[in-house]
């Protein structure tokens, strides 16, 4: 079978779209002019290679030679990977939300040879049924419409794209109070769910980035049900089928609103920001559940998700030999089989494996005799059940989840999407150094200054830039504010669990570079693409914390910790600016903004900058660190000042030149960039904390 123009790009995405007999372009100026110069309308199909109904559309559709024709002989058809060009799916998700009212991949776009989109949907059978459109119908269709009534088609990508316009205008007000942030704890509390943990009904996310702010608030308030329902969430996704029971590793989101029936891909970015979160659950309650959660989840990435250079891949893939989740599901026979009588008692007990099973098939609609493991009791209760202690319970399953695990290396592996993001890099990076800190683990912190080594190596053009992919060897891509923003935060992350001033002069210079080519000068906030890079329909503005938080939250918190660590002024008046830039939005549905709000939650929350001056970076220094590293402070910045690094840090951090270096190291309580008498006994420390 011969190849389509596909086969010389670097996506998997599109590599696994390359022997398709529809004859895909990527995207590129070939693909526009020959639609121009045809006169087709264009059928623009963007995915990613974990997406389980890209794969059924592609099977049903895109492989089938009736529908090829169809399209070949209608279309000029274009194929994007999301994850490599989420500028552009931003754009026409947008037109398929306002269009339709929802949205999703596979995203369908169809639209005239100058981009201008005038039908939008998501998948598509082969044929049409439950009232659901089939290609073999919507083709000609939209081939009578393009030769009989292109004029009225055109018109219509006009108002289309003033829409998408509007849409786009600022949203710019007032400086928001901290009333948003009581009226998004309301709003979080009504939607708990009490019995399960989460918010809202089926399908649930985790949407860490909601439970870090809850932990903030919490912080902030005293507010005690703040932290239960964050500590109620995290453990009941533990428990639940949502979490890789024997390989470890969170799962993308859950079907069902018990954390049970997962949607099986995994994603890099969900296993970094849920470490963060565990991590932080674990600096306020000091649960070793939470500890082993985080330690657990960086060993599925360091294991299955770390390439020999020291960059994360992206995802791994929810099917397997064609069926979903067919690698992580088990039969009571083969826990027998592996495990032997007793303990295979034991595990189905504990994982909840029965005969009839737990996982419905989605082709047969009834149960298969396989199961997702998942957890429904707590540990007292299993060790009661068994009549064990707490430590050889723990010690039993992982002895026993050791051989289920090398039984289960044996299968077919989902594919792995192993193109490295810079975005969602930085999310791991951020993950692994913060891991660092709380667990005092070293390992942690130098898997992710390989990881920021990797980036700042291999995802650099020739003048400093980011770029945003590399794969096989080759990088490209023009970076977003999402791939800045997340690796400033990773330096900024990488500076507090090492002290090595390289990471914070270079946050600083990356902030600058943001600043300079994303920067809204006329209504605030970044932009989602640079100044110089294509030009699409619109400059998004994205502010919207989905699945993973946008650029603008992560930004906001960004410039107010460079502005404390720094002293740089322009930084804290760009926060301020930021804030009004969204305010209208943001008070409308707040909790939609989750992240924003937990930048919010810094710059109210009477932030503290803590300088520690010593001669050097010696043990005494190190015990301060750990009395200030075992709390939960989320609203700190720490500073080290030396001898052999004062000079340095004073370019980067001027007011920190009249910090007297002593003969014992003293601390320094900031706040405002105004510092205090120093402290130098640990119990001073730890009362004025």
């Amino acid at each position: 079978m011969n190849a389509n123009r596909l086969a010389s790009e670097k996506s998997p995405y599109l590599l696994q779209h390359q022997f398709n007999p529809v004859d895909w372009y990527p995207w590129n100026e070939e693909a526009f002019e020959k639609a121009k110069r045809e006169n087709k309308p264009i059928f623009l199909s963007i995915g990613y290679s974990t997406c389980h109904w890209c794969h059924v559309m592609e099977k049903e559709s895109f492989e089938d030679e009736s529908v090829a024709r169809l399209m070949n002989e209608t279309f000029v058809s274009i194929k994007v990977d999301r994850e490599e060009r989420p500028d552009i799916d931003g754009i026409y998700m947008t037109v398929c939300q306002m269009l339709t009212g929802s949205g999703g991949w596979p995203l369908t776009i169809i639209m005239s040879p100058d981009k201008k989109p005038f039908f939008a949907g998501t998948y598509f059978p082969k044929e049409g049924r439950y009232g659901r459109m089939g290609m073999m119908e919507l083709v000609p269709k939209i081939k009578k419409l393009w030769d009989e009534k292109k004029e009225d088609i055109l018109n219509s990508t006009e108002k289309i794209l003033n829409a998408l316009r509007n849409e786009q205008q600022s949203y710019g007000g007032e400086e928001l109070t901290e009333k948003v942030l009581e009226e998004s704890y309301d709003l979080f509390e009504q939607r708990y769910d009490k019995q399960n943990g989460g918010f809202g009904n089926a399908p649930k996310f985790p949407s860490p980035h909601n439970l870090m702010f809850l932990l903030r608030y919490y912080f902030r308030t005293g507010c005690q049900y703040a932290s239960d329902m964050v500590e109620k969430s995290l453990v009941e996704m533990r428990k639940g089928g949502i979490y890789d029971q024997v390989g470890f590793g969170f799962h993308r989101y859950s079907t069902d609103e018990k954390w049970l029936v997962p949607h099986f891909e995994k994603m890099l970015y969900d296993q970094a920001l849920l470490v963060m979160a565990y991590t932080e659950m674990f600096l306020v309650n000091k649960k070793l559940c939470h500890k082993k959660t985080v330690e657990e989840t960086l060993e599925y990435v360091t294991r299955d998700m770390t390439s020999p250079e020291g960059g994360f891949y992206s995802a791994e893939d929810a099917d397997s030999e064609g069926e979903e989740g067919k690698f992580y599901l088990w039969t009571t026979e083969e826990m027998i089989k592996i495990l032997g009588g007793d303990d295979a008692d034991f595990a189905t007990r504990v994982f909840n494996i029965e005969r009839e099973g737990n996982w419905i098939d989605p082709m047969e609609g009834e149960l298969s005799g396989t199961n997702i493991p998942h957890i429904l009791k707590s540990v007292p209760e299993l060790c009661n059940d068994f009549g064990i202690t707490e430590h050889e319970l723990i010690k039993k399953l992982d002895e026993l989840r050791i051989k289920l695990f090398t039984a289960r290396e044996a299968r077919v592996h989902p594919q792995k999407d192993d193109k490295v993001l810079t975005d969602w890099n930085g999310l791991m990076i951020s993950a692994f150094a913060r891991a660092s800190i709380a667990f005092s683990n070293k390992d942690y912190l130098a898997t992710a200054v390989k990881a920021a080594a990797f980036i700042l190596s291999k995802l650099l053009d020739g003048n400093g830039r980011l770029l945003h992919r590399w794969r096989q060897g080759e990088s490209g891509l023009s970076a977003h504010i999402d791939d800045y923003a997340f690796f400033i935060a990773a330096l900024l992350d990488l500076y507090d669990a090492s002290f090595d001033l390289k990471f914070l002069t270079m946050a600083d210079s990356f902030t600058v570079t943001a600043i300079q080519h994303f920067w809204d000068d006329a209504n605030g906030g970044f932009f989602f693409t640079a100044d110089d890079g294509e030009e699409l329909l619109i400059r998004q503005k994205n502010v919207y914390d989905g699945a993973v938080p946008s650029g603008n939250s992560v930004m906001l918190l960004n410039l107010l910790r460079l502005a404390r660590m720094t002293g740089n002024v322009p930084f804290e008046e760009k926060a301020d600016q930021l804030i009004k830039a969204f305010s209208v939005v943001i008070e409308k549905a707040p909790i939609a903004y989750s992240q924003f709000l937990c930048g919010l939650e810094f710059a109210f929350g009477n932030s503290k900058e803590i300088v520690i001056t010593s001669k050097s970076f010696d043990d005494e220094v190190k015990e301060f660190l750990e009395i200030i590293n075992e709390k939960y402070l989320p609203n700190k910045v720490v500073l080290l000042k030396t001898e052999s690094n004062k000079d340095e840090l004073a370019i980067c951090s001027p007011f920190t030149m009249d910090l007297k270096i002593f003969e014992t190291p003293a601390i320094y309580i900031c706040e405002n960039f105004s510092c205090r008498v120093p402290v130098s006994g640990k119990s001073e420390l730890k009362k004025i904390l």
